[in-house]
C-alpha cells in the first residue's frame, strides 16, 4: 500500500495506458461503425434541409422581387390608362359643352327668328287692322260729306289713293 501512496501522477503506467488505450480505440472503432454514419447522416440531411430552404427562400425572394416589378408595371400602367380615361373624359365634356353652346345658340336664333317672324306678323295684322278700321272711318266720313252710300269699289279707291298720299308724305 505504500507503493500505491508513493507514486505520483505524474508517473507513467503502462498497464492504465494500454487500459485506456483499448478502451479508446474499441470505443472508436464501434463509434465509427454505428453511431457516427447516423451522426453523419443526420447532419447530411440536416444540410440538405438548409440548402433546400436556402433554395427555396432565394427562388422566393426572386419571385417576390419579379411580382414587385409586375407591381409596379401594372401599376404604371394602371396609372396611363387612367389619365387617358380622365383625358378622354374632360375632351369628351369638351365635346358635350360645345355641342350644348352649339345647340343652345341654334335654339336661341331660332327662337329669335320665330319672335321677329311672331313680332312682324303682329305688326302686319295691327297695320292691315289699322287700315280696315281707317277705310271703315273713312267711308262713314266720305257718306256723311257725299250724303250716299259708299261701295266697296269706292272704298277700295279711296285706300289705295289714300295710301299713295301717305306714302308721299313720309317721303318728303
Amino acid at each position: 500500500m505504500a507503493t500505491l501512496l508513493a507514486a505520483s501522477p505524474l508517473d507513467f503506467d503502462l498497464v492504465g495506458f494500454t487500459v485506456a488505450l483499448t478502451v479508446f480505440l474499441l470505443f472508436f472503432a464501434l463509434s465509427a461503425k454505428f453511431i457516427w454514419p447516423k451522426i453523419a447522416k443526420g447532419l447530411d440531411e440536416r444540410y440538405e434541409k438548409i440548402r433546400h430552404e436556402i433554395e427555396s427562400a432565394e427562388a422566393a425572394s426572386r419571385k417576390a422581387v419579379e411580382a414587385q416589378a409586375e407591381f409596379e408595371r401594372r401599376l404604371q400602367d394602371a396609372r396611363e390608362q387612367s389619365a387617358r380615361m380622365i383625358e378622354e373624359s374632360r375632351e369628351a365634356a369638351r365635346k358635350i359643352a360645345a355641342d350644348l353652346v352649339a345647340k343652345n345658340e341654334a335654339e336661341l336664333a331660332e327662337m329669335k327668328s320665330k319672335a321677329m317672324q311672331d313680332l312682324e306678323s303682329a305688326k302686319e295684322g295691327a297695320v292691315r287692322e289699322l287700315n280696315e278700321h281707317a277705310i271703315s272711318l273713312a267711308a262713314v266720313m266720305a257718306s256723311k260729306i257725299l250724303r250716299r252710300e259708299v261701295g266697296a269699289g269706292d272704298q277700295q279707291r279711296l285706300v289705295s289713293e289714300s295710301l299713295a298720299e301717305l306714302g308721299k308724305s313720309t317721303k318728303n
